[in-house]
């Protein structure tokens, strides 16, 4: 005897979760988050470098300096395009203290995909977050990796 949810609902309320449910667009969305297993793989391994990543820059203070020098000197040599793909949506004060070495690094969640991801956190009254490129995470991860 194994009742659903919707077998307790009214009729025309049930009718309408069933039409909502099987639309064509919950049906993409559906089958885009569907993940085969190289998909979860890459997915694991990735959330595991990103939490290596955000340990380190939390309780490494050495490996903090050097994946920032790494950012910075990105920043300094070809400018925040360089490091983020937002680069044209910055502020002069972002820009410049990214270009300048004076920002943080962090691991926070995108707010529309909720991955972990790289981003820097300029000083002084600026409250920007930027999203630093995955080409820049990458080399900040091997540099983590490959100094361990």
């Amino acid at each position: 005897m194994s009742d659903s949810f919707l077998d307790r609902l009214a009729g025309p309320e049930k009718q309408r979760i069933i039409k909502r449910l099987r639309s064509p667009e919950a049906y993409e969305r559906l089958r885009s988050s569907v993940k085969g297993p190289e998909d979860l793989e890459r997915a694991l391994d990735r959330a595991e470098k990103m939490a290596e990543l955000h340990f380190a820059l939390e309780s490494d203070p050495s490996a903090n300096e050097r994946m920032k020098d790494v950012v910075a000197r990105a920043a300094s040599e070809g400018g925040a395009d360089a490091i983020t793909e937002h680069a044209a949506d910055l502020s002069d004060a972002t820009r410049t203290a990214l270009q300048e070495g004076r920002f943080r690094l962090a691991v926070m969640p995108d707010p529309e995909t909720h991955d972990d991801q790289l981003v820097a956190l300029p000083e002084g009254n600026v409250a920007e977050r930027v999203p630093v490129n995955a080409s820049m995470t990458e080399s900040c991860v091997y540099q983590l990796s490959g100094n361990a």
